[in-house]
């Protein structure tokens, strides 16, 4: 496959376009533990048990994406850490689902790490939700009313407008979920 097609199918599908600079094992795993406040090298590196080689690679495509920041700590010798930018901030919920998910189904006992909210100890759970309905909903309740699908809509006579579609994902944060780079 060229280059090219590789270009012309990410253009067209933000999943292969995230996939691309995040889809592979050790990429989730050093974000995983950015998250878990594991910033320099050597301590990725340790938590790991990631080639050196690998981690150098992973850590250049994450701050080359702008997912992650390089921060010198140290001047002699020069030392750096990793610190998510907000784009880095915002795969939170992947690797939550990521992790309930494989605590579902391909656990085998006790999940090893129990998420809590940080103020009042409740379990973190991850939900669809509806501002404007006030509802949670299943992903069965999802549709697609992107270009693509309003291009075949209409050919049914089925048009929506952009605006209303814009208005259906837009995103309103909880209160209190602005966090700082700190993680």
């Amino acid at each position: 496959m060229t280059s090219t097609t590789n270009v012309a199918q990410t253009e067209g599908c933000s999943i292969d376009a995230a996939l691309a600079v995040v889809g592979d094992r050790w990429s989730i795993l050093i974000l995983r533990d950015m998250f878990k406040g594991i910033r320099r090298f050597e301590e990725i590196q340790r938590d790991l048990a990631i080639p050196r080689a690998v981690l150098t690679d992973r850590l250049r495509r994450l701050v080359e994406a702008e997912v992650a920041e390089r921060r010198q700590y140290q001047e002699r010798p020069q030392r750096f850490e990793y610190r998510l930018t907000q784009m880095g901030l915002e795969l939170s919920p992947i690797l939550v689902s990521l992790m309930h998910w494989g605590d579902r189904w391909l656990g085998t006992g006790e999940p090893p790490v129990h998420l809590v909210h940080r103020a009042c100890g409740t379990p973190v759970t991850l939900d669809y939700y509806c501002w404007e309905c006030a509802s949670s909903y299943s992903p069965t309740e999802i549709r697609n009313a992107g270009i693509q699908a309003a291009s075949a809509d209409q050919n049914h006579g089925h048009s929506e407008s952009r605006a209303s579609t814009a208005s259906h994902r837009r995103a309103i944060p909880p209160k209190g979920s602005h966090r700082d780079n700190d993680i």
